[in-house]
């Protein structure tokens, strides 16, 4: 199997206000994203509630993430962590003016 191209997480940059999600690698048990976007956040009262594990990475840009139970986090470009499986959690926030992209890397719960 030959190699991908090669490619950069930061670029290209969004445009508009629309948030992109771009699978870049998925193998049994394991898919890996990467989300770009400019000023999301999650709708009141909505929570992700999802089967799998996943680390994040916050490549570029600002986001507050709130973890249900927790008081709200401030991620700044190096920052990453771990959600396991059904650990409820939202977006409150991401910068409005620069384009926030994330590296996700989704697991099959064990």
């Amino acid at each position: 199997m030959p190699a991908s191209e090669t490619r950069n997480l930061t670029e290209p940059r969004p445009t508009t206000s629309d948030e992109t999600i771009e699978q870049l690698l998925e193998r049994p048990g394991v898919r890996i994203e990467r989300i770009v976007g400019i000023g999301q956040s999650s709708p009141p009262d909505f929570w992700y509630d999802q089967a799998d594990d996943e680390w994040v990475l916050l490549v570029a840009g600002g986001a507050r993430l709130q973890i249900e139970g927790e008081t709200t986090r401030t991620l700044s470009p190096g920052d990453h962590l771990f959600l396991p499986a059904h650990c409820r959690h939202r977006i409150e926030w991401t910068d409005p003016v620069t384009a926030t992209v994330w590296l996700a890397i989704h697991l099959r719960a064990t």
